[in-house]
């Protein structure tokens, strides 16, 4: 969370956080946000946004965090290619992934290049999967090792970001 946030991509305005919680509950981040850096924090936050269902920022009243309804699918722009990132799909190196995948210019609007969104798992065990995710179109992986989801992360948003030329 705090790789995509900290991200250059994100600060530039090209990116779009969701969480899903393992009890299914569907959180949108802005990308304003800043993360708590320590567990208790969070947990703090978390706790607060999940009773409260939405955290507001103290100063300008900005919706930082709020818990929206299911599917994810209906929260994404239409015609937005969904792939799924595990250890299980197709080898790619992040290069070639964002080369094959993602649109050349982040402001495109034309009809072959569509939006794309990489649902990556960050849990303590197990993958992602097309029965968790069923608009998942297809499953890449970036490494023939499996990679913690900071890993993961950093090496799809540093290719994106390599394409766009964002420093």
């Amino acid at each position: 969370l705090l790789a995509l946030l900290d991200s250059p991509l994100n600060k530039a305005g090209l990116l779009q956080v969701f969480i899903r919680t393992s009890r299914n509950v569907l959180i949108e981040l802005h990308p304003s946000i800043r993360i708590p850096r320590t567990y208790k924090r969070f947990a703090g936050l978390m706790v607060q946004l999940l009773h409260k269902m939405k955290i507001k920022a103290s100063d300008n009243g900005t919706t930082l965090m709020k818990v929206i309804k299911n599917p994810f699918s209906q929260h994404l722009p239409v015609g937005t290619r969904v792939y799924g990132m595990s250890c299980k799909g197709l080898l790619y190196s992040p290069h070639n992934l964002a080369k094959q995948l993602v649109p050349l210019d982040p402001n495109s609007s034309d009809e072959g290049q569509s939006q794309v969104c990489f649902i990556i798992g960050a849990m303590a065990a197990g993958h992602v999967t097309t029965e968790d995710h069923p608009y998942i179109e297809k499953m890449f992986s970036i490494s023939e090792y499996p990679l913690s989801g900071a890993s993961a992360i950093n090496r799809i948003l540093g290719s994106i970001e390599n394409q766009w030329a964002i420093v």
